[in-house]
């Protein structure tokens, strides 16, 4: 536990040194902040007051496709830079784990896309103070598990895949067509096929998380969903790894 949070620290604290990182965070936060002004906009677009309750959907919908955005940016260099570097080596030949070092990678990634969703908050707060008496407080913590979460599996598999190439470039278009596939395509069978097709309704991620999340509905099946890619993907990684061990 100790290795893995001394890479998770020295992970976190790069970020903060990163041009790529600050640029993601920039990005991240205001297009959401765009989209929540908007929105309000829209809906404030009444003499006698909203049109309709606004609620933390405006805000939580766009997060998470902004997580599957800019996952592969923050990711791309975890491990595949190690191996450019030449200091996975030196990793691997220290009293490490491989296992070790993927979730160490992992856990500063996470952490750094914890407070960018922390940071976010705000948003929730400014409208708390419009809407009376108040927004739904369950919707809005279902909703940010959901993105949690989601956050939680992309980085795991994004980690994977860093930890499979030694081009940061390389690993970003992987994790980015990867996360297309996810998002959009995995699911197009599901309203086509007349049999079967909930196997891939369910391994949709957009309808995991606004069709369960954004609603305010925790479902179990869609924790373990995000969990089980959380996993695979440091499974992925820690496999590779190993590989690059014994080569």
């Amino acid at each position: 536990m100790r290795n893995i949070w001394t890479i998770a620290k020295r992970e976190f604290n790069t970020y903060f040194s990163s041009p790529v990182a600050y640029a993601v965070a920039f990005l991240f936060l205001s297009i959401i902040g765009v989209v929540f002004v908007l929105n309000i906009l829209a809906l404030s677009n009444n003499p006698y007051g909203f049109a309709e309750a606004p609620d933390t959907r405006m805000i939580t919908g766009p997060m998470a496709f902004m997580l599957m955005l800019a996952t592969p940016a923050l990711t791309m260099r975890l491990l595949a830079d190690e191996v450019r570097m030449g200091t996975m080596e030196l990793l691997l030949t220290a009293p490490l784990r491989d296992f070790e070092l993927v979730i160490g990678k992992w856990l500063g990634a996470f952490l750094f896309m914890l407070v960018l969703i922390g940071v976010s908050l705000v948003f929730p707060a400014m409208l708390n103070q419009m809407v009376m008496p108040g927004i739904d407080q369950m919707q809005m913590i279902a909703g940010y598990l959901g993105v949690i979460l989601a956050a939680a599996a992309l980085l795991g598999l994004g980690v994977g895949i860093s930890a499979l190439y030694s081009n940061q470039i390389a690993a970003f278009f992987t994790t980015l067509v990867l996360f297309v596939i996810l998002w959009w395509l995995i699911g197009a069978p599901a309203s086509i096929l007349p049999t079967g097709g909930e196997v891939f309704g369910y391994l949709d991620m957009s309808s995991q998380l606004y069709n369960n999340f954004n609603e305010g509905i925790i479902k179990l099946s869609s924790v373990v969903y995000f969990l089980s890619l959380t996993g695979l993907g440091l499974f992925i990684g820690s496999t590779a790894v190993e590989i690059r061990r014994w080569r």
